[in-house]
């Protein structure tokens, strides 16, 4: 899984550094080499809700994200490549990795049956 961190957004809300065009060339690479299992950009930050559960059992829901991060989770791609040398070179050629941000290498954790 490539996890895309936005260093910085734009006054549009997103990725600074990162054209719409970049984003579509790199979505189309993607998809061209065969390699997509999955992939969503996430709605603008103000969107979202946080949920925490305390040991009671008690949740709290607050607005917004506040992660103590400078970060901005902005999308994910789920590829399926042989190793993580070529999941690299893919979080590599990401629009997500210029101008501050960054992208997140990870294997999705198998569970057997």
């Amino acid at each position: 899984m490539l996890l895309i961190n936005a260093g910085a957004v734009d006054a549009d809300g997103g990725a600074a550094g990162c054209e719409v065009a970049d984003w579509m060339a790199y979505d189309k690479q993607v998809r061209e080499a065969g390699i997509l299992v999955s992939g969503e950009s996430l709605a603008d930050l103000v969107t979202a809700t946080t949920v925490r559960v305390d040991r009671d059992g008690r949740r709290t829901v607050t607005d917004g994200p506040f992660a103590e991060t400078r970060e901005i989770l902005g999308g994910f791609y789920v590829i399926d490549v042989p190793d993580l040398d070529a999941a690299l070179d893919w979080a590599a050629r990401c629009p997500g990795a210029r101008a501050g941000g960054s992208v997140v290498v990870r294997p999705v954790a198998e569970f057997g049956g």
